[in-house]
């Protein structure tokens, strides 16, 4: 009569364990199930076999080699009727600057309270944030995604949940924000600036704030103020741009993996088209600023680029590069990404206002743009590994070159 044993070892590595546990066991016995983790040296492997040895025997055989390597044993009788954990699993992954014990306890408890089981957990990041990918499977993406955000606010990390199929591992399309996302800074407020118009500028964009005006009208009265600009002094401005942390590993990473990446703005053209060459974007959509010989003449060429045309954008370039809508992701802080957001597979909100969060399907409050990569399922080793391949250098999350 055959048994199904679960095999736990633990332990320091050494090379040699494993193959050797399995050199161990009678070539008729089946493997069911295995798993086996290295951390920080310490080795945990669980087997589960289907044998027709006693456990007792199966003991005697596999304790002494075992001892030879320094690990513990253990060997338990499994239920029979094992079956895999279901295909509609969820992936739920958590960052966070620091990762308390109480935080990932509270979550842990939630997930079992919504009915979900925890199948795994794996470290994807630990520097310079912590970053956990739990599956569970069992339960509701909704409910989930619901009961684990009160949490997330309330700890202070950054959490999203989304289907663990295979839609989350085919190529995507990335479509990103531009100021305050991609860059640091707002656009128009270094046009102020350098033109000597900041504090008109500001003042129209608190009436717009206020609600007092709406989008469309602040942005062409601000505009306005940029008239008899010549062109070719905005390059000034184009050198004062500086990238988000960790931009420049976000975007050489998507594009070995031969994702599209898209850039829609309700900033303008001639900062946007600077940054989509700098960094390989496929495509842009922005505001078009009306030149004549070679002078801004304060207009807009063209409809505004506001929220509804963000999320048209993204429609449109997931049907010119043929991704199904399931996956795209869109990246933003504004109110005006909302729209985009929404349409979006996964809407992700990157150090946004609180209504914005709301609206997202999760939020990322680190400041570095390539912790999206872990909400993808991309380890910061494999991040690593890859700039060690194209031959950059290693960089830190957050240290980019410009």
């Amino acid at each position: 009569m055959a048994h199904t044993y679960l095999l736990v070892i633990s332990g320091q590595d050494q090379p040699g364990i494993t193959s050797d546990l399995l050199n161990c066991l009678p070539d008729e016995d089946v493997v069911i199930d295995v798993q086996q983790i290295l951390s920080e040296g310490m080795l945990t492997l669980h087997l589960m076999i289907r044998s027709k040895q006693s456990i007792n025997a199966l003991h005697n055989d596999l304790v002494a080699r075992m001892d030879n390597f320094g690990v513990e044993l253990s060997i338990h009788e499994a239920q029979s009727n094992f079956v895999e954990n279901s295909t509609d699993q969820l992936v739920v992954t958590v960052m966070a600057q620091e990762l308390a014990v109480a935080t990932l306890s509270h979550l842990t408890r939630a997930i079992l309270q919504t009915g979900c089981n925890i199948d795994s957990i794996q470290r994807v990041a630990k520097y310079p944030v912590t970053a956990l990918e739990l599956r569970v499977s069992g339960g509701d993406i909704t409910t989930l995604r619901l009961k684990l955000s009160e949490i997330a606010i309330k700890n202070h990390i950054d959490l999203a949940v989304q289907s663990g199929s295979l839609q989350r591992r085919g190529r995507h399309l990335i479509v990103l924000d531009v100021d305050s996302t991609l860059i640091q800074e707002e656009v128009i407020d270094l046009l102020g600036e350098f033109l000597g118009v900041r504090q008109e500028i500001a003042a129209i964009t608190e009436q717009a704030m206020r609600g007092e005006i709406d989008f469309e009208s602040a942005l062409r009265q601000r505009v306005h103020l940029l008239s008899g600009t010549p062109m070719n002094a905005l390059s000034e401005v184009q050198e004062k741009v500086t990238l988000s942390p960790g931009a420049r590993t976000l975007f050489r990473v998507l594009k070995y993996l031969d994702y599209n990446i898209a850039l829609v703005s309700g900033g303008f053209d001639f900062i946007v088209e600077y940054l989509a060459k700098d960094l390989g974007a496929d495509a842009f959509k922005a505001n078009r600023l009306e030149v004549v010989d070679g002078v801004l003449t304060g207009k807009i060429q063209g409809d505004v680029i506001d929220r509804n045309a963000k999320a048209q954008a993204l429609i449109r370039f997931a049907q010119e590069f043929e991704i199904p809508i399931e996956r795209t992701i869109a990246i933003g802080d504004g109110a005006n990404d909302i729209d985009m957001m929404s349409v979006a597979g996964l809407g992700i909100a990157f150090n946004a206002k609180p209504a914005v969060q709301k609206a997202a399907d999760t939020s990322v409050n680190v400041p570095y743009l390539d912790s999206i990569l872990y909400l993808l399922g991309i380890t910061r080793g494999e991040i690593e590994q890859l700039n060690r391949e194209l031959g950059a250098a290693s960089f830190p999350l957050g240290n980019d070159e410009r």
